[in-house]
């Protein structure tokens, strides 16, 4: 299917919520107007255009305008060898509807986005933090996040407990500093 004939297929479908498509080095781009129709939108591109995969999922603070955040979502069809990138608006506070039912392998990118621009997804499975920990009350990608970061009573230093290992701080050589897992001792084996 050529790129005019996908255009005109979802545009017949889902008219006026889709502004004129973008052309950049042979990629399509679609620009949602109406976010509530992502689902279906999504859910068409997999299974009436054979676009299988979602390799990607960012977002772009726009700070200064409104809505303020831009989604933007990249599919690739095995079949026809073809990406198409498609975005849309949304304010901040706003939620939007999680694509884990239609792409299973959005789960990490929409929490990626979330725990770093603070977007929630609404029906995701797992919606929490896969970056930053637990806890930490900001989304540093945010332009209004100050490059030193913010302390507030809420903030905590960062668990280091250094998962399954730990390493050795202090006057030591290198082979004595190396990470080995808690509990066990570092044997040389000769």
């Amino acid at each position: 299917m050529e790129t005019a004939e996908l255009v005109s297929s979802l545009r017949s479908r889902f008219g006026d919520a889709i502004a004129e498509p973008a052309h950049f080095l042979d990629e399509l781009t679609l620009e949602l107007k109406d976010p509530s129709i992502l689902l279906a939108f999504a859910g068409a591109l997999k299974h009436d255009h054979h676009f299988e995969m979602l390799t990607d999922i960012c977002s772009i603070d726009h700070a200064l305008s409104e809505p303020r955040f831009e989604v933007v979502y990249h599919a690739y069809s095995l079949k026809n060898h073809r990406r198409i990138r498609f975005k849309f608006r949304v304010a901040q506070g706003k939620t939007v509807p999680s694509l884990t039912s239609v792409w299973p392998a959005a789960n990490w990118h929409e929490r990626e986005v979330f725990d770093m621009m603070g977007i929630r997804f609404e029906g995701h499975p797992d919606l929490r933090r896969i970056l930053m920990w637990e806890g930490y009350p900001h989304h540093p990608l945010l332009k209004d996040f100050p490059l030193a970061g913010k302390f507030t009573e809420d903030t905590r230093p960062a668990p280091l407990d250094g998962g399954p290992f730990v390493t050795s701080p202090g006057p030591k050589t290198t082979v004595e500093r190396e990470p080995r897992g808690k509990g066990e001792t570092f044997r040389r084996v000769t």
